[in-house]
């Protein structure tokens, strides 16, 4: 019985991983009629990173009340997998952009939240939290999530606050022993794509900040604060992690899950191999269908396509990359790197304006001919 494995990222902004999951799967179904099919979305760690693990490997949500950006009350939730032993959250699904319209407003927002979600799930008895970030509204350094779990902050005066993006440099003490000693007991591993230092000109305030409602001033200050925070955090740490890749990822959200919650920072497709047991299920693969909107030189950087397929060569596996375009320029390292081939799906000479339209129906058509392909050898 052939056997294939299906593990797309989204196409950003015209299909989701599960809608290629899907339209591949139906392709595999039609061609070769009894196939075992894995079906695998892959998510970065924003929104929909919890019903991709939750599709891929079973499970629940659970929900909770926990404040939202502006420390109201919401509902929330995160995800049990690995029959509860693990749990997914998303930083944005209570710290996200969307739930701020029309207040952007970064140095108002918190991650307060996020926390909260953290210890709730620690609580449940979990072993393993996984934590997405991803399209945040806030530049906190985390410091809402921290304190959700029992860290103080304290300002020059002695008083205690729950820092937010404009008042992270009113931070001079941090005291981490009243942290919830539940989390120790359990790992946490923190999904993050990019390599961004907490702060400066290629930080967090001065690349995500614009994004999130911040001028020209208020980047500046917002960067002044973090780099307060980051001095603060190594006094109470003992350890400098300002130039660590990915601490400066959503508003340094990345920083805080090292010296808060003593996370580390993974490659978010290296924690969804891990956590759908990737090597093991390919084993006795015959073909491994991957993919994501635009194979170029960040692919080679170990996002997802390229993530896949180096994990595949060690096997020997076939690995088919099915993509919205492709920079020719990057496709021999691609091969280098353990792809077998690369199919772009655009079948007309379009402006993406037009074909992003059209991307179901060319997803399809491109898929089924590469399955026509495998079918007549």
């Amino acid at each position: 019985m052939m056997k294939f494995i299906l593990i797309p990222d989204s196409f950003k902004g015209t299909l989701s991983s599960e809608q290629i999951c899907e339209i591949a799967k139906e392709k595999v179904e039609k061609h070769f009629p009894g196939a075992e099919t894995a079906c695998v979305p892959v998510a970065d760690g924003g929104e929909g990173s919890v019903d991709a693990f939750l599709t891929a490997l079973g499970g629940s949500k659970v929900s909770v009340t926990v404040k939202n950006p502006y420390f109201e009350d919401m509902e929330s939730y995160y995800g049990l997998i690995h029959e509860g032993k693990t749990a997914v959250i998303e930083m944005a699904s209570c710290a996200g952009l969307p739930l701020v319209e029309d207040r952007k407003n970064p140095k108002l927002t918190t991650t307060y939240g996020v926390g909260q979600l953290i210890l709730a799930a620690a609580e449940s008895g979990v072993e393993k939290i996984i934590v997405g970030l991803g399209g945040s509204s806030t530049n906190d350094g985390g410091c809402g999530a921290a304190a959700a779990v029992g860290i103080k902050f304290y300002d020059k005066d002695g008083k205690e606050f729950v820092p937010t993006g404009g008042t992270t440099a009113d931070i001079a003490k941090i005291d981490l022993s009243g942290r919830a000693k539940v989390l120790d007991q359990v790992e946490i591993v923190t999904m993050c794509d990019i390599d961004n230092p907490m702060y400066g000109p290629t930080g967090a305030s001065y690349i995500f900040g614009p994004q999130k409602g911040a001028d020209e001033a208020m980047v500046e200050e917002l960067d002044a604060g973090i780099k307060n925070l980051s001095r603060v955090i190594a006094e109470a740490t003992g350890e400098d992690i300002s130039q660590v890749p990915g601490t400066g990822a959503a508003g340094a959200m990345g920083a805080g899950m090292i010296a808060f919650f003593g996370s580390r920072l993974q490659m978010g497709i290296q924690t969804v191999l891990d956590t759908v047991n990737f090597d093991e299920m390919i084993k006795d693969a015959d073909y491994i269908i991957t993919g994501e909107g635009k194979l170029d030189s960040q692919s080679l950087r170990g996002k997802v396509v390229i993530g896949i397929a180096e994990r595949a060569k060690k096997q020997n596996k076939n690995v088919i990359a099915v993509v919205g375009g492709a920079d020719d320029s990057e496709i021999d390292k691609a091969y280098e790197m353990g792809v077998t081939a690369v199919f772009p799906i655009n079948r007309l000479p379009q402006d993406f304006s037009i074909s992003r339209h059209h991307s179901k129906e060319n997803l399809g058509y491109t898929v089924d001919n590469i399955l026509r392909l495998l079918a007549a050898k």
